[in-house]
């Protein structure tokens, strides 16, 4: 593992200055997800993230549905794991094999398109009892958006 570094700690509104990475919280307190790895749950909350760049680059589907780019090779970077884990992960959230939080396309075929795949975040989540500000969950993209453009926000109940 390597040597064990020294943190130290935060003091004052430090904790403010990081970046962090938004998980639904129904994710954690429905029954529905209850069988649902955290390592799905955390790749969830990376594509989530990623939906950000996606509509600032207007990258939208001919149903107007924002979607992502994420290869297997990502998940691997991102999660650290092997290539059969991410592709275990993906398949957890897809709708074909997992949950449906995720529908994934293929972009082409061969190796210049390797393994790239268009995701969809889904809406396919349960009704929640937990109530979030939109205001909060959108507020930094909002600014991306098109003026004429509906767009799901999976904060919202």
């Amino acid at each position: 593992m390597g040597q064990i570094g020294q943190f130290d700690y935060f003091y004052g509104m430090q904790a403010d200055t990081y970046s962090f990475y938004r998980i639904p919280k129904i994710l954690f307190t429905d029954k529905t997800f209850k069988l649902l790895s955290c390592e799905a749950k955390v790749l969830y909350g990376l594509m989530l993230d990623r939906m950000s760049l996606s509509i600032k680059n207007k990258w939208f589907d001919e149903q107007g549905r924002v979607y992502i780019i994420f290869t297997v090779q990502e998940v691997r970077d991102y999660m650290g794991c092997c290539r059969q884990t991410a592709i275990n992960l993906l398949a957890e959230l897809d709708g074909d094999k997992g949950i449906g939080l995720i529908e994934k396309k293929r972009l082409g075929f061969g190796k210049r398109f390797g393994d790239k795949q268009r995701i969809l975040t889904s809406r396919r989540a349960p009704e929640s009892q937990e109530v979030y500000t939109l205001h909060y969950a959108v507020s930094p993209i909002v600014k991306y958006i098109p003026k004429n453009m509906r767009i799901w926000c999976p904060f919202d109940s």
